[in-house]
């Protein structure tokens, strides 16, 4: 009895003895498991079929900029705001909005018949000039023989040097308005004027239309040269001193955001505007070829300072809560990959690349998934 009871206690302490073992067997292989959960296995059809991309870590330019926005612009001399030197009824206009116009081209023409009396009144006294100089002549020959008085020549001369400037006057008036002084003095008179562009360009706007009576003051067609475009930006006060003549600028079209252009900081205003504390920024563009609109609104950023530090495409990292990772080539055999996923530090970072400030020597010469990883940055 005392024998098997013996035998008992010893089958009992060898199961307990393999339970045990089994249970540590089980927790190593556990840990080991959790160890090995950073590990991530990608076969090549996968890396292939999600055409995947492998890069090493490499210098990339990072900007410190001050944003800001702006719109697309011409210089004052590209710019023509047509009118006329006296009101008058539009007789004729063909012009639309986008014809193209060269300088000296007909415009447009006025009609008034005030006009008629200005060409009148030149040619009378253009008349009255050749009596009152031949009188201004007589009286000084007369004065310097002392056969006149002294008044009556100077009358004489008074009459025909104002006459010679109202004269003159006139004629000039005459031109502004495009009438030939010339062909005034042989009796040719018009109740129209004709209106000539200014400059080349495009018709931007039109306010004139056929019998509108348009006054002397007011804005009949607004013709823009746009071969020499240029960007006009704003700044706030406190950003002014970071702003320097050369520097870069980058900007984009809100109606066409994937798209970004370059110009160059060329000149910065010399006075804050009271009201609103700003400063305007006249920026050259890189390319003035490009199909712009004047008056275009545009967001934009002046690089202010620019350094070099080592990056990966932002499409390289994963974000959970509040960590980033990187997934790291450790090995590629028996045609499956063997990622491991690293967290990791950020510092800079643009629209297309993310600074890595930490493990620079773990990642020297080491391939990273660049393109195909899961959950990438937002």
């Amino acid at each position: 009895m005392k024998k098997i009871i013996i035998y008992q206690i010893a089958i009992i302490f060898f199961i307990g003895i393999i339970s045990c073992t089994s249970s540590k067997s089980n927790e190593n292989d556990a840990v080991q498991k959790e160890e090995n959960s950073t590990i991530i296995e990608v076969s090549a059809a996968q890396f292939k079929s999600e055409q995947m991309e492998l890069q090493k870590i490499a210098p990339q330019q990072f900007s410190e900029s001050v944003k800001t926005n702006g719109f697309i612009d011409v210089p004052p001399t590209d710019r023509a705001m047509v009118s006329a030197p006296m009101g008058g009824f539009v007789k004729i206009s063909h012009l639309l909005i986008g014809e193209q116009v060269k300088k000296g081209q007909l415009l447009l023409t006025l009609e008034n018949p005030d006009f008629i009396e200005i060409q009148q009144n030149y040619l009378e006294l253009t008349e009255k000039l050749a009596y009152l100089k031949s009188e201004f002549e007589r009286q000084k020959t007369l004065f310097n023989e002392k056969i006149t008085s002294e008044k009556n020549f100077l009358k004489a001369e008074s009459d025909y040097k104002s006459a010679v400037a109202n004269s003159n006057g006139l004629a000039q008036k005459l031109r502004l308005m495009n009438i030939n002084p010339v062909t005034v003095k042989t009796g040719k008179f018009t109740s129209t004027i004709p209106i000539y562009s200014p400059i080349n360009g495009s018709v931007s706007q039109v306010n004139a239309s056929v019998g509108k009576f348009m006054n002397a003051s007011e804005v009949l067609v607004e013709i823009i040269d746009d071969k020499h475009k240029h960007i006009e930006l704003v700044i706030f006060e406190k950003d002014v001193l970071k702003v320097k003549v050369g520097q870069k600028i980058r900007f984009k079209l809100p109606e066409n955001s994937e798209n970004s252009y370059n110009a160059e900081v060329h000149l910065i205003g010399k006075s804050i505007d009271e009201i609103n504390r700003t400063v305007k920024v006249h920026g050259h563009l890189e390319n003035e070829k490009q199909e712009f609109l004047v008056g275009m609104f545009v967001e934009a950023e002046i690089i202010t300072n620019a350094v070099e530090r080592l990056a990966l495409p932002i499409e390289a990292f994963i974000e959970e809560d509040i960590t980033f990772y990187i997934l790291v080539l450790q090995e590629q055999k028996d045609n499956t990959y063997y990622f491991e996923k690293m967290p990791i530090q950020i510092g800079f970072k643009n629209e297309n690349f993310v600074e890595v400030i930490d493990k620079l020597n773990v990642l020297k010469d080491k391939q990273i998934l660049i393109k195909g990883v899961f959950t990438p940055i937002e």
